[in-house]
Parts: structure tokens; C-alpha cells; sequence
């Protein structure tokens, strides 16, 4: 098992190293670039996201769609995932993540495109899609999006499952001193109820979870910047020369430079917000739309909330609480979070406790509806009631067992995924392009495709 542990955990340094890092970068900074820039419709997306195509073609309402797909991105990513760029990479990590999420902006608008444009209706009038089916329509490369599936599979028992149970039982643990068996027996039974009532049961529940852990979350991280205001400018200046820094500034607090900042904040960016990775397209294909391009602009808001806001949000409680506090170690990964927050009597660890396990939850129940789709793509619909049973399986074990090694290999399954993702949106981009033309530039975004 040492052994195994070891491989996987080389596997995930090696697949989440420079390579993928520029990949995924650059495919933001080439689709932005070739689509004109989308991110400044971002606020078109916003409105459209709360607005019903319910007369269109598809399963759940446009919000419906993006609120499943948020509960699955909005995660311990944004919570632990910034403390840990920060340990590892400085403050200048805050700025990197930001931007990451700023250029992601466009590959998620990108997949929402591209999972609308090739969805298909299935037999029982359910809309499917994601990058499996632009990869067997668009490219006619079948055993690619069978490789996809296989991945996505994986990866969401794994970190969309049984790590974050795993997540709130500790939490509750911790907090509460509740017995990880019960909070695991409690989640199951939730999670069960929820998922069998497939994509318009979990979108339901989505609707109403994610904007209450999103707004509640956001107004405890702004509470406490007002509490560290006097350290706000500091921390904001410190952030941006740390990130552009060819070596440390300001002592220790700084971290190592441009290219470690650089490193550590992009990863968790990318990490958190999803963006290339081909985990939000699948339930985009199910949204009410009347056009692909409609969806897309409504799909990219995911990265926009995800890392532009609550991850920059997250960044500065904790780099204004280490200015703030001196006897906080910056070094301490995960649980410099914990140490930022708990400086707030009550009401720090209040937030960070609701927050992480409203976060795991809705995570938990975005990527089941991923791997269902996943499934149904490989075996059908005959596999998915014993497919939903090994789900509801895996959010116990989660919560009762050691899961160290199914972090890493996760991780890998992780990047796997991006990989044929990323072909997708890269060779289908001139159908990208001619979408976006003709709706987003050609003011026809309310026309009916």
C-alpha cells in the first residue's frame, strides 16, 4: 500500500507540475484571445443566469444547471485550497489564483458552448452532453470520450465523494465531537434522498443550498475584512509585489518569488474553479436554452464566483490575518485557515465550519450527477440505480475511513480529465468561434437555435 501511495502521489506531482500548468494557462489565454475577450459579457451571463428559457429544450431551469454545477466547483478549494497556495507560495499566490480565474472565465464559457452545440436527446427525452459527445460528434473520437468518462468516474468517487465526506465528518468531529459514524449515516441518508431523484432532485436542492452557503460565506469573509481594514491596503500591496517579484520581498511573509507564486497560485486556481477540466459542460447540456452561446455566457459566471470572487474574498481574510495576528504561521498549510478564522471569536470559526461543510455537501451532489452521466455514457441507463446505490456506499465509507491515498489518486484522475477536455476545446475552437460570431457579437443572443 506504501508502495501504491508513493506511485500516485509521484503521478499527481508529475501531472499537476509546470506542463499542465501551461497547458491549461494557455488554452484560457488562447480561447479569450480568439473569442474577443468574452469575460466582458460577464455580467450579460449574471442576468441571464436568474432569467428562465423555459419554453426551450432541456431538463432544468438555466440557474438550475449553474447552481449544480457551482455546488460541485464551490468547494474546500476555495477554503483550504488559498490557505495552502499561500503557505506554499506567498501572498503573490492570491494575485495568480485571481487571474487564473479571470482568463478561466473564457474555457468555461468555452465547454457550456460546446456541451449545448453537441448534446443529444436520449430516448426518454433527457438531454446528454460534455465533452464525451463533443469528442465522438465534433472530432469522431470515440475512444477518447470513453477515456474521459473513465476518468470522470474515478475522480468523483474520489474527490466529488468520499474525500469530502470525509471532509464534513471530521469538520463535525471536530466542532461538535460527533462521531464520524453518524455523520456519516446522517450524509447518507441526505445524499440518497437527493440522488435518486436524478438532475432535477439534486438541481432543486442545488438552487436553494448554493446561494445560501455562497451569500453567507461571502458576508462573513467581508465581515472580517472590515474587522482587519486597517491591514487591508498592506496586504493588498503585498500581495501584488509578491506576485511579480523576481525574489522575495518583505521578509519571510513573501514567499519565494515570482515563479513559486506563480506556480502555487495557478494550480489552486484551476484546482478550485474547474475551469479545463470538462467537470461543468455535463450539466450545462441539461440547461433550458434557447442557443449555445446563452448557456455558455451563463456557465462562465461559475468560474467568475468561484475564483474572481470568493477565492480573492478568501485570500485577503488571510493574508490581512497574518499582517493582523504575528503569531499565526503562515506555513501551516490547511490549517492556516483554521488559525486566521479562530482569531474571530465565535463568529470565525462559526463561518469557516458551516462554510466547509455546506461546501462539501453541495460538492458531493454536483459530481454525483457528473458520474451518473459518466456511467450512462459507458453502460446506459440499466447500470445507474447500482451505480447510485455504490454512491450513497462511498459517502460512508468517506466518512469512516483514512483517505490519504484517494486524495492523490484523485488528484490524477483529476488531470486525466483535462487532458481530452482540452483537445476538445482546442480543436473544435473555429466552431467556437463561429458561435460566439454569430450570437454574442452578432446580436443575435435571443434568437432560438
Amino acid at each position: 500500500m506504501q508502495d501504491i501511495q508513493l506511485f500516485f502521489n509521484n503521478l499527481s506531482g508529475l501531472l499537476w507540475g509546470w506542463p499542465m500548468i501551461i497547458i491549461l494557462l494557455g488554452t484560457h489565454v488562447f480561447l479569450t484571445i480568439r473569442l474577443k475577450f468574452p469575460q466582458r459579457k460577464i455580467f450579460k451571463g449574471i442576468a441571464l443566469s436568474v432569467k428562465s428559457d423555459g419554453d426551450s429544450k432541456g431538463d432544468v431551469s438555466q440557474f438550475g444547471a449553474l447552481a449544480t454545477a457551482l455546488a460541485a466547483t464551490i468547494g474546500t478549494g476555495n477554503i483550504i485550497g488559498v490557505a495552502t497556495a499561500i503557505s506554499l507560495g506567498g501572498p503573490g499566490a492570491v494575485l495568480w489564483c485571481w487571474l487564473s480565474g479571470v482568463f478561466g472565465i473564457a474555457t468555461k464559457y468555452s465547454e457550456g458552448l460546446l456541451a449545448v452545440k453537441y448534446r443529444v436527446k436520449t430516448s426518454d427525452g433527457t438531454m446528454m452532453g460534455g465533452p464525451m459527445y463533443a469528442l465522438e460528434g465534433g472530432l469522431h473520437m470515440k475512444w477518447l470520450a470513453i477515456l474521459f468518462c473513465v476518468f470522470t468516474v474515478f475522480a468523483a468517487l474520489g474527490i466529488g465523494c468520499s474525500v469530502q465526506a470525509n471532509s464534513i465528518s471530521t469538520m463535525m468531529y471536530e466542532s461538535f465531537h460527533i462521531p464520524h459514524y453518524v455523520s456519516g449515516i446522517v450524509m447518507t441518508v441526505l445524499v440518497a434522498l437527493v440522488i435518486f431523484f436524478g438532475i432535477k432532485g439534486i438541481a432543486r436542492v442545488c438552487s436553494i443550498l448554493v446561494p445560501f452557503m455562497a451569500v453567507f460565506y461571502i458576508l462573513g469573509c467581508l465581515i472580517i475584512l472590515v474587522m482587519n481594514a486597517g491591514f487591508l491596503g498592506e496586504a493588498v500591496s503585498l500581495i501584488v509585489k509578491s506576485a511579480f517579484s523576481a525574489k522575495a520581498v518583505g521578509g519571510g511573509l513573501a514567499g519565494g518569488g515570482l515563479m513559486v507564486a506563480m506556480r502555487y497560485g495557478i494550480a489552486r486556481g484551476l484546482f478550485s474553479n474547474e475551469s479545463g477540466m470538462g467537470s461543468a459542460p455535463i450539466v450545462a447540456a441539461a440547461a433550458q436554452t434557447r442557443n449555445p452561446v446563452r448557456q455558455a455566457l451563463v456557465s462562465s459566471t461559475g468560474t467568475f464566483w468561484d475564483t474572481v470572487i470568493i477565492c480573492a474574498l478568501t485570500g485577503l481574510v488571510l493574508v490581512t490575518s497574518i499582517l493582523r495576528y504575528p503569531d499565526i504561521d503562515y506555513h501551516q498549510g490547511a490549517l492556516l485557515t483554521k488559525m486566521a478564522f479562530s482569531k474571530i471569536t465565535f463568529f470565525g470559526p462559526l463561518i469557516l465550519t458551516v462554510g466547509l461543510i455546506t461546501f462539501a455537501f453541495s460538492t458531493i451532489l454536483g459530481w454525483s450527477y457528473y458520474a451518473e452521466k459518466a456511467i450512462e455514457y459507458l453502460g446506459g441507463k440499466k447500470i445507474i440505480k447500482a451505480y447510485r446505490l455504490v454512491w450513497v456506499a462511498a459517502v460512508y465509507v468517506g466518512s469512516v475511513v483514512n483517505l490519504a491515498m484517494i486524495w492523490n489518486i484523485a488528484d490524477c484522475m483529476n488531470a486525466l480529465m483535462a487532458i481530452p477536455n482540452l483537445i476538445s476545446l482546442l480543436f473544435l475552437s473555429g466552431v467556437l468561434v463561429k458561435e460566439t460570431n454569430k450570437y454574442l457579437w452578432g446580436g443575435k443572443l435571443d434568437e432560438t437555435d
